[in-house]
């Protein structure tokens, strides 16, 4: 049997925090969220985020790191399910668990917010330090070419746009053209 871990008060109020701040700004981005609003959805006092995270930029790029976890650990959950280990197999039960997650679209939006606001190179270098933890992770997971991890992730970039844009049950022509063959969840 393992042993329990248990965290320590602050350990499990920043843990809290972190889930709050990836929920408060996915719905409202960095700069339209006070750390306030936070600390009032993790019923947790401003003064004690602060003290957790003493700049709001450090509270973005926290749930921006946990956001770009969340994603490997699904892609890594996708790929064990598959029994045909080759690299378009991978690929494809990893575009899939990608899918069935950004379905809740919190993760997502958080990583579109995180794109608006590079002009804080705080968040510019985590954005580009969780886009490189992605595509690494899924080069050596998927073994596949350079060519088929590029597409892979331009393809999740469609994905994003499809779902940003709540194209699935738009009927126009050039959505259909946009959404064929794509399925979220």
């Amino acid at each position: 049997m393992l042993p329990t871990v248990t965290l320590s008060t602050a350990e499990a109020r920043r843990e809290t925090v972190i889930r709050s701040a990836v929920t408060v700004f996915a719905r409202s981005g960095y700069l339209g969220t006070p750390v306030s609003a936070i600390a009032e959805h993790a019923q947790i006092s401003t003064a004690y985020v602060f003290k957790l995270f003493p700049r709001k930029e450090d509270l973005f790029v926290a749930a921006l790191g946990r956001c770009f976890n969340l994603i490997q650990n699904a892609l890594e959950t996708g790929a064990a399910a598959v029994s045909d280990q080759t690299p378009e197999s991978i690929l494809a039960a990893m575009g899939r668990a990608y899918a069935a997650l950004i379905a809740d679209r919190s993760l997502l939006m958080l990583q579109v917010h995180a794109q608006s606001a590079t002009t804080v190179p705080e968040i510019a270098a985590s954005l580009r330090d969780g886009l490189g933890q992605i595509v690494s992770f899924v080069k050596a997971r998927s073994l596949a070419p350079d060519e088929a991890v590029q597409q892979f992730i331009a393809y999740g970039q469609l994905c994003h746009l499809i779902t940003v844009a709540n194209l699935d049950d738009d009927a126009t022509d050039w959505s259909r053209l946009l959404t064929k063959g794509i399925q979220h969840f």
